[in-house]
């Protein structure tokens, strides 16, 4: 055959289509939630496939107990109902994939998730499968992947150690309560102590007996480089020695002898004084100063903090993360973070600025493994991103931003002098203080610092000054202030009880369970939260103890950091647990709360009517349920008159929850508001005002097309 005979031939054949190579199969990373999937996608380019499990796949059963506890405390898991989707894809995408990296959060109850998706996607818990970061940045993400580790075993037992406990308490406590108290009731490891603690300050507060006492002081006025400066001077020795003032029997009598005589400036002491800059945010400090200085609750801090770490869309840098890790006990930061730090505090203001700070933490084992809260980029100043914010996260990212720079700044330092100014056997102390140099102060003041000038005009050791003033001001000794969500968070890490990442959830659920109320931002322990705790008290010492549940706290920590077998932890607890079990369920009496009763009659059957709980709040119903099924809403007045029909302006609650304002003629008079209304008419329009805070007031006309405010 010819060459051109053979090309002919060959290019009649028909050609078969050629076979597409498959190409390398893409790594699978598994994170709980979208959004954290959504800001890691981004990092990992078109060779790994991230995939959110939307929380925990796997734990006990919530209709029952789910410990075996003939079989030595051995947890019956499974799949939580809702999730069989959820899992059914992620066992699809794992049998596809290349690489499985588990990279849910860096901390006990994160690794326990890791553990469970290994269990349903069988995944070897010894391979290196676990990947883990402080932040989600590229790098931070980058160099997790190319350092997998196995699951940390000691961790997971950690987390099942609490788990088993807390189920074991509350499962078994729980329905004690309801059956001798009322439906709906719950106790806790933690839960239980912390009740029990603002229990005993309310009871404090009520035993609390004023004493009375005056303070006796006197006003000066001096020239002082030409103007007159003022000052006060407060009583504060007698004879050399301490004086406390009574009566005010005792207060004129001091007052008349002080006349006897002339004020001399007996000393006068001059140095300088240094305030150190604060140490990062822990998950605990953070929950505190949210409360302090934005007024928010510890569950709006750790949601709005959640955010900020998985992922906001900033304008010019996609979704990032902008914080690090939120769950911590650490004060540390890392060289990484330290080295930037110093960089943007040297190039904006001032090498004098900038200290070399180390922090140490109080606990040097548990969790040290995360840094302090952190911004996870420092250039990005809050000013400049806040238009990527929600109101919220912006408040909260300053906060954190701030805190974090300050931590890294010299500090400040003070000009105090203070004079001791005698008068006969009477001694008087004035102080006073200049700020030398602001340091952290420049970008972060707390409500304990005082930045203002006190200042003293100048004084001469030996001169008489002239008082302007002497006099006595009778004051009464104060009880014990009542706990704020931010000064119990304090106690409960002072105490060494449960962990920073519970203390949202046990505050939410004490408030939900109806054990406190809330007035203005105080807790204050209901009826139904004093004999809840009386009985545990009563039944179950050890639950309610301070120091056992500080003691069984450190024990837990102990199986993630010295390997303690976290079974023998249980065994040694349940022995005494089972007994105190069995003697309440013997010997505790059913007991009913006395219901509230209103003041008047149901209109049905002429029955009293009483204030009842409910799962959405409280209100009025029948005394005689279940014959009489009569309910009604619970009417708050605002005492303001509705301007359309002369009808009470009332509180009412949207379909979604939200506060509003609205007219009790309903649906004749349709008139509502947003804000608060005040008995006030806006003198530019005639229409209400409301109670809407700005810049320089706090009323606001309702009328949307007025614009008056005062």
């Amino acid at each position: 055959m010819s060459v051109a005979a053979t090309k002919k031939t060959s290019t009649a054949k028909k050609k078969s289509p050629a076979k597409k190579s498959a190409g390398p199969k893409k790594n699978l990373v598994i994170v709980e939630s979208p959004s954290k999937a959504k800001t890691i996608g981004k990092f990992l380019g078109s060779n790994y496939k991230v995939v959110a499990s939307v929380g925990h796949v796997r734990d006990l059963p919530k209709s029952k107990l789910g410990i075996d506890i003939e079989n030595d405390f051995e947890p019956n898991y499974i799949s939580i109902r809702g999730k069989g989707d959820i899992i059914k894809e992620l066992r699809k995408e794992a049998k596809s994939a290349g690489k499985i990296y588990l990279a849910t959060d860096p901390d006990r109850e994160g690794e326990a998730i890791s553990w469970h998706l290994a269990f349903l996607l069988g995944i070897d818990v010894n391979s290196p499968c676990r990947i883990v970061f402080n932040e989600i940045t590229k790098k931070a993400i980058q160099a997790a992947v190319k350092n997998p580790r196995a699951i940390d075993l000691k961790l997971v037992d950690a987390q099942q150690a609490r788990r088993v406990l807390d189920r074991l308490v509350g499962y078994q406590i729980s329905p004690l309560l309801w059956q001798k108290i009322g439906k709906g009731l719950s106790a806790g490891r933690v839960q239980s102590v912390t009740l029990k603690i603002l229990c005993e300050r309310e009871k404090q507060i009520q035993a609390f007996e004023p004493q009375e006492y005056w303070t006796v002081s006197a006003a000066f006025e001096k020239k002082d480089a030409g103007r007159k400066k003022s000052f006060t001077a407060k009583l504060n020795e007698y004879k050399g020695k301490k004086i406390t003032v009574g009566s005010k029997k005792e207060n004129d009598e001091i007052l008349a002898k002080l006349r006897q005589s002339d004020f001399i400036v007996k000393n006068i002491e001059e140095k300088e004084r240094t305030k150190k800059a604060y140490a990062p945010f822990t998950t605990s400090s953070l929950q505190q100063d949210a409360s302090t200085k934005l007024g928010f609750l510890t569950k709006r801090t750790m949601l709005v903090a959640q955010q900020l770490y998985e992922g906001v869309q900033v304008k010019g840098h996609g979704t990032i993360g902008l914080i690090s890790y939120i769950r911590t006990d650490s004060v540390r930061l890392s060289d990484e973070a330290r080295t930037a730090a110093k960089s943007f505090i040297t190039e904006n203001y001032g090498a004098e600025f900038w200290s070399n700070n180390v922090y140490s933490n109080k606990k040097k084992d548990v969790q040290d493994a995360h840094e302090a809260i952190r911004p996870s980029y420092v250039d990005l100043k809050p000013d400049d991103i806040k238009d990527s914010l929600t109101a919220d996260q912006f408040k909260l990212y300053r906060l954190i931003w701030t805190r974090f720079i300050a931590s890294q700044m010299s500090p400040a330092t003070y000009n105090s002098v203070a004079a001791d100014i005698e008068n006969g056997d009477y001694t008087f102390r004035a102080n006073g203080s200049k700020l030398k140099f602001e340091g952290f102060m420049k970008v972060y003041i707390s409500p304990s610092d005082d930045a203002a000038d006190k200042l003293l005009p100048a004084l001469e050791k030996g001169e008489v000054l002239v008082p302007a003033d002497v006099k006595g001001e009778q004051n009464f000794t104060q009880p014990p202030a009542r706990y704020t969500e931010a000064s119990l968070i304090k106690e409960l890490e002072e105490k060494d009880i449960g962990r920073p990442s519970t203390y949202s959830p046990i505050i939410s659920n004490i408030t939900e369970k109806r054990y406190v109320t809330r007035e203005k931002k105080t807790l204050i322990p209901t009826e139904l939260g004093f004999i809840v705790t009386d009985l545990m008290g009563n039944y179950f010492k050890e639950i309610v103890d301070v120091g056992f549940t500080a003691d069984l706290e450190n024990k837990l920590d102990k199986v993630e950091v010295d390997d303690v077998e976290w079974k023998n932890l249980i065994r040694d607890f349940y022995k005494g647990f089972r007994v105190e079990l069995e003697v309440a369920e013997k010997e505790i009496e059913k007991m009913s709360l006395e219901p509230e009763f209103t003041g008047e009659n149901c209109e049905l059957c002429g029955k009293p009517m009483v204030i009842r709980h409910g799962r959405f709040g409280d209100f009025i119903a029948c005394s005689g349920y279940p014959e009489c099924k009569n309910t009604k809403a619970i009417v708050k007045k605002t005492g303001v008159i509705c301007p359309d029909c002369g009808g009470d302006i009332i509180e009412k609650r949207s379909a979604r929850g939200k506060l509003f304002f609205g007219c009790s003629g309903y649906p004749s008079c349709k008139n509502s508001y947003w804000y608060r209304p005040i008995q006030k008419e806006c003198p530019k329009c005639g229409a209400l005002l409301v109670e809407k805070k700005w810049k320089e007031g706090r009323y606001s006309c309702s009328n949307m097309e007025c614009d008056y405010k005062e």
